[in-house]
């Protein structure tokens, strides 16, 4: 007899949500009858899309169509050459693979790459929570690292000019940021309306680049907006901004051009918890951790910017970001 014959299906489903991975649990739902009925039955979900792939039906059999489906979905969790830009996917492709499962409370959704075009050595790491809308921003980035000698944390000042000349690097990197948290938000719009017992969510890139959050609450303001099909909405928002042209950590590494800014909306604005809100974004990273505490010490420096739209132009199920409006 076979050992799982004599658990109870409640200790079956405990263990499939510690397997997690979407992938494995599709495959073990073709184990048996019983394995079939209590997969659908997982709450908490890990679901990694590698490469971008098409489920649309083509002229043909019937048979062929459907083999062509699957064959698309199972693509999506092949490895690609190169990272797939994530504004190539189009938000039924995690709904449809999700479809199977019927009671997802904690869902984790790795995408295949980040969207920023970046010079060499540069980075732009971001962590955004989300509801109806963007609530908070962290983003920090840096235009490249090398190693000195150990030294204490520090950041030189600079002049206005100086920083006149990096601000807008540092502005486009933030709406890079912005941009990113957007289309992830839409992406998983789907997701968020079909599955309503869901409780948290997190999106984040292989690469590392950026993470979406979003909690309970977050989730269900989410389903109560009306749809907007093709586009998504950055609200208008105050930037707080600190940078130092060389910040020389403890470890041993210099930033150079370290920047960090913390965005929130402008209703209602107040930059209360900010410091608890930036650490927090990085805390499991030593280098940025430290760089992010250190950069809290630096002048800070507050912008606005208009709410505008991100329309997402559907072909061939993908969707892609090709312009932005700003309000007046």
């Amino acid at each position: 007899m076979d050992v799982f014959d004599g658990l109870p299906d409640a200790i079956i489903v405990d263990i499939l949500n510690k397997v997690g991975d979407v992938r494995t649990l599709l495959r073990c739902s073709s184990l048996s009858k019983r394995f079939n009925s209590l997969v659908p039955q997982t709450e908490s979900l890990i679901l990694r899309l590698d490469q971008v792939g098409t489920t649309e039906s083509q002229p043909g059999s019937p048979v062929g169509n459907i083999l062509k489906s699957f064959h698309g979905l199972c693509s999506l969790f092949s490895k690609p050459a190169k990272p797939i830009p994530t504004a190539n996917l189009s938000p039924n492709i995690p709904s449809k693979i999700l479809s199977s499962f019927d009671r997802v409370k904690n869902l984790e959704v790795e995408l295949p790459g980040g969207d920023a075009s970046l010079e060499k050595g540069a980075a732009v790491k971001w962590k955004a929570q989300h509801g109806e809308t963007l609530e908070t921003l962290v983003v920090f980035a840096f235009r490249s690292a090398s190693t000195v000698s150990s030294s204490p944390a520090s950041s030189d000042g600079e002049s206005d000019a100086e920083f006149v000349t990096g601000l807008k690097t540092r502005v486009m990197w933030t709406i890079s940021a912005l941009m990113a948290a957007s289309t992830r938000h839409f992406l998983m719009s789907g997701v968020v309306k079909e599955h309503e017992e869901l409780e948290s969510l997190m999106v984040r890139d292989g690469g590392g680049e950026g993470t979406l959050v979003m909690g309970t609450e977050g989730l269900r303001a989410f389903r109560k907006m009306e749809a907007a099909q093709n586009r998504s909405v950055v609200p208008s928002v105050r930037m707080s901004m600190r940078h130092a042209p060389s910040l020389k950590l403890e470890s041993g590494i210099c930033l150079e051009s370290a920047t960090l800014v913390i965005v929130r909306p402008s209703e209602g604005y107040s930059d209360v918890g900010d410091d608890e809100l930036a650490t927090e974004a990085f805390a499991g990273n030593c280098m940025y951790g430290e760089a992010v505490v250190a950069l809290l010490k630096c002048r800070k420096n507050a912008l606005e910017m208009n709410s505008f739209k991100l329309l997402l132009g559907l072909n061939n199920g993908s969707c892609g970001a090709f312009c932005v409006f700003p309000f007046c």
